[in-house]
C-alpha cells in the first residue's frame, strides 16, 4: 500500500513504512528470507564492515600481548586506525554527496543544504562542529572501548571465543550484534530524550535537523560513552577480538552512513548501496518519534512510530502536544 508522502521532503520512499517482516502478521517466510538477504548479502554495508573488521584484525591491530600491558604505541596505532576509518567513511560520503554532488539531489530526503553557519554550533558551522565532536570525542571514546575490551580479553577478565571452540557461534555473532544494537539503541535513545539528559547531553546531536555523514557520531562525550557502551555486553557474551572490532566499527561507522541524508548511492542510474533511512531522518525533524529502527518494532509498541504518512504526522503532532502539556 502506497499513500501520499509528507510535504516538505524532496524524496521519500513508499509509505507507510513497514517494520521488519519478522514482526508482521501473518508471517511470510519468503519476505523474511528476502529481507535477511537484502540486509546482508551482495553489496551491503554490513558485509563490507565484516570485511573491514577482519582486515583490521589481520593487518591493523597490535598483538594481544601489547594489549595485555596497554603499550602506548599499540593504543596510538588503534586510535590512528579509527581516525582514518571514520575520515574515510564520513569524509568520503560527504565528498561524494555534498562537495562533488555526484548524484545531485537524487534520493536526497531534505531539499535544504547543510547549514554553513549557526550560533548553536560549537565551531560556528554544522560541518566543522560535526567533525570536531565526531573525531575529538567519538573516535577517542570508540578507541577507549576497544582498548578496554581487548585488554580485558588478553588478561582473562572477559570471555574469549575461538573459531575452533564454536564455529557456529563465531559466525552467528556477526548476525546477532546488529540485532543487539537495535534493541540497545532504542532504549538508550529513549533515555536520552528524558528532558534533563536531552537538554544537557542529547541536544548537541539534535543540532542537526538536516543531517549529513558527519552528523551521525556528532554527540556530547557523555552520549558517546552511553551510545558506544553497547560493546560492554561482551564482558558477559563471549566473543573473539574480531567481533569487538566489528561491533564498534559497525556502531560508529553506520552512524555516518545512516545519516548521509540520502537513501542510497546511485551508480549507473541504480541505487547500489542503501544508506540513510527515512525513518531516522524523520526523527531529526520531528524529534518525538522513531527512537529505534525498523528491525525491532519498539516504536510501534510504545506509540512513537511515524510511518511517513499524513495520518501518522497528525498522531505525532498530537502526541507532542500531550508530552509538552499543550
Amino acid at each position: 500500500m502506497t499513500e501520499t508522502p509528507l510535504k516538505g521532503w524532496h524524496h521519500s520512499p513508499d509509505v507507510p513504512l513497514q517494520v521488519s517482516p519478522l514482526f508482521r502478521w501473518p508471517l511470510r517466510p519468503w519476505e523474511v528470507l528476502r529481507w535477511f538477504w537484502d540486509s546482508w548479502f551482495l553489496i551491503s554495508e554490513r558485509l563490507i564492515l565484516v570485511a573491514v573488521a577482519f582486515i583490521s584484525w589481520t593487518w591493523l591491530q597490535p598483538p594481544m600481548e601489547a594489549m595485555a600491558t596497554l603499550q602506548p604505541g599499540a593504543i596510538a596505532l588503534m586510535l590512528l586506525r579509527n581516525l582514518a576509518l571514520m575520515t574515510l567513511v564520513a569524509g568520503g560520503l560527504h565528498l561524494w554527496f555534498y562537495t562533488f554532488t555526484k548524484q545531485g539531489q537524487r534520493l536526497k530526503y531534505d531539499p535544504r543544504p547543510l547549514m554553513v553557519n549557526g550560533r548553536q554550533f560549537t565551531l560556528g558551522g554544522q560541518i566543522r562542529d560535526n567533525m570536531f565532536w565526531t573525531l575529538a570525542s567519538g573516535v577517542t571514546i570508540w578507541t577507549a572501548y576497544e582498548v578496554l575490551l581487548l585488554w580485558a580479553m588478553a588478561n582473562g577478565y572477559a570471555p574469549w571465543l575461538t573459531w575452533a571452540a564454536n564455529p557456529v557461534w563465531f559466525i552467528a555473532l556477526f548476525f546477532l550484534i546488529p540485532i543487539w544494537e537495535s534493541f540497545y539503541f532504542y532504549w538508550i535513545h529513549r533515555l536520552l530524550h528524558v528532558p534533563f539528559l536531552y537538554k544537557h547531553v542529547h541536544a548537541l546531536h539534535h543540532r542537526n535537523i538536516n543531517v549529513g555523514p558527519w552528523s551521525g557520531l556528532s554527540m556530547h562525550p557523555v552520549e558517546h560513552v552511553i551510545f558506544l557502551g553497547s560493546v560492554l555486553i561482551h564482558f558477559i557474551v563471549a566473543a573473539h577480538p574480531v567481533h569487538i572490532l566489528f561491533h564498534l566499527q559497525y556502531y560508529a561507522l553506520t552512524a555516518a552512513t545512516t545519516h548521509t541524508g540520502f537513501e542510497g548511492m546511485v551508480i549507473r542510474d541504480r541505487n547500489r548501496l542503501r544508506l540513510g533511512t527515512f525513518h531516522h531522518q524523520m526523527h531529526h525533524r520531528y524529534f518525538e518519534c522513531n527512537y529505534g529502527s525498523l528491525e525491532i518494532p519498539w516504536d510501534k509498541l510504545f506509540g512513537s512510530f511515524h510511518d511517513g504518512t499524513q495520518a501518522a504526522q497528525a498522531r505525532i503532532a498530537a502526541r507532542r502536544k500531550r508530552m509538552h502539556g499543550r
